[in-house]
């Protein structure tokens, strides 16, 4: 017999509310580390499966473009199918198709496996963090269940790579095993303790798939466009980027005319919304661009091993630890949006310090750099959690959730491409001083996006400003 928590709010941290917060955390580190140990294993997997640079990234940006074209219709299901339903669910088609890639013998399959992997957070992550904003009260226990939530996966996301590191050291199939372990045990603790819903009813009826599908396929043709931009005919750019917008327009034509629309367009007149999923977006691709050059530049150039990258990576896993301690007192202390753009700025220092990236580098010379992204972790990830989903209402939650994910998502899509597309472009031939500069070149991208991701979230401490 499954456990249950009252449906009345938790005003404070009881037992079984932790509980209830760990499976949940669990399964953000899951995701988080998911996405990263691949970062670290991408080399061993491209001398194995003889995959090229842009093909590459796909075993990254099909989980994310999967992750991000579904998680709105995977919040919109939170809301109208039940939130313990989709958690357990998609949880088991998770463990099946992570070990479904642990399996594959040719590039295409491992693909399509990440692609339905990355379907399945869909579904999974806006449920459990749907989950949390409907169980605790709003206020200090809500922001504290948040920061808890949103630390785990900003922690499984810098600990992947060191995690990333060793199993690929293994076998970079353990990379994908792995997890289907971890994700078993969440999946029986989670039958206990992830609370039933009194008198919810399954509302189908709700659930936009046409949608989805052309959210999905416009941010597919996106990021297509910017991978090859620099291999094909720019007639071939124009006419991606062209289905890109056509298929944009038809979503939103779709959401204004749908009775049940998989996104309310309403909700796009919050400014305080926008500004955190455009936020979102920037974080995002701003490391993801990061992390890919790092990575090729360390394995492929340098000669690193794969133990030696995630060891050297793993100072950005100090978020696991000072997300859940110290962010919760800094927005106690000085509020939310103030640690907000003060761990943006850092993500930028960060990515400068890492700019004038030389043959000789030690890791004592990436060091700084490393442990200002940590530390943008640490304020910003959390904290941008809390400003998408402040003051949204109850049946909304998982949509402002699912927004908030597919942000993260398709800004890391995004990132990944724009930075492949630069470093490709900007590489003249294989020696190491063109590879040098190619990197170089690529390293732009993610200080760019996060210069340009501290402006805009500044705006938001003005407006604080002129209110008060």
């Amino acid at each position: 017999m499954s456990a249950h928590i009252a449906p009345s709010r938790a005003e404070r941290m009881t037992p079984r509310a932790w509980g209830l917060l760990l499976v949940l955390s669990g399964a953000a580190f899951l995701e988080g580390i998911d996405v990263s140990m691949m970062g670290v294993a991408l080399p061993s997997i491209r001398a194995e499966l003889g995959m090229s640079t842009s093909s590459l990234q796909w075993v990254v940006s099909a989980y994310v473009l999967g992750y991000a074209g579904f998680v709105l219709l995977g919040g919109r299901a939170a809301d109208l199918l039940g939130r313990r339903r989709m958690f357990l669910t998609w949880l088991v088609v998770f463990v099946a198709f992570s070990g479904l890639g642990g399996l594959a013998g040719e590039g295409w399959v491992l693909v399509t496996a990440r692609f339905v992997t990355g379907v399945a957070a869909a579904f999974l992550t806006p449920a459990g963090l749907s989950i949390i904003t409907t169980t605790f009260a709003e206020g200090r226990v809500r922001n504290r269940a948040v920061l808890v939530y949103a630390g785990a996966g900003a922690g499984g996301f810098s600990l992947g790579m060191v995690v990333g590191g060793l199993l690929t050291a293994v076998h970079w199939r353990w990379v994908f095993f792995a997890p289907v372990v971890v994700a078993a045990v969440l999946l029986v603790a989670a039958v206990a303790l992830v609370p039933r819903e009194p008198g919810s009813r399954p509302q189908a009826r709700g659930i936009d798939v046409a949608g989805t599908l052309t959210l999905t396929g416009a941010m597919v043709l996106l990021v297509l466009t910017v991978v090859h931009a620099p291999e094909v005919a720019p007639a071939v750019t124009a006419a991606t980027l062209a289905g890109a917008v056509v298929l944009l327009a038809a979503f939103v034509r779709l959401e204004r005319r749908s009775p049940a629309p998989l996104v309310r367009l309403g909700i796009l007149r919050s400014v305080p919304l926008l500004r955190a999923n455009a936020g979102a977006v920037l974080l995002l691709a701003s490391f993801m661009a990061f992390q890919f050059i790092v990575v090729l530049h360390l394995q492929e150039l340098r000669g690193w091993s794969t133990v030696e990258t995630g060891l050297a990576l793993a100072v950005l896993g100090i978020d696991a630890v000072l997300a859940p301690t110290l962010t919760p007192v800094l927005v106690n202390r000085f509020g939310n949006p103030r640690v907000l753009v003060t761990g943006m700025a850092f993500a930028a220092l960060g990515y400068l310090l890492f700019l004038p990236l030389g043959p000789g580098w030690t890791f004592v010379a990436m060091l700084p750099a490393f442990l200002a992204l940590g530390l943008a972790f640490t304020l910003a990830y959390g904290t941008l959690a809390i400003a998408a989903t402040d003051g949204v209402a109850d049946d909304e939650q998982g949509l402002a959730s699912g927004l908030l994910t597919t942000s993260f998502q398709f800004g890391a899509a995004l990132g990944l491409a724009v930075a492949t597309a630069v470093v490709v472009a900007a590489t003249a031939d294989t020696s190491p001083q063109a590879v040098l500069a190619g990197h170089r070149a690529g390293l732009v991208v993610p200080l760019a996006a996060a210069v340009l991701g501290t402006a805009l979230l500044a705006t938001g401490l003005r407006r604080r400003r002129s209110a008060t």
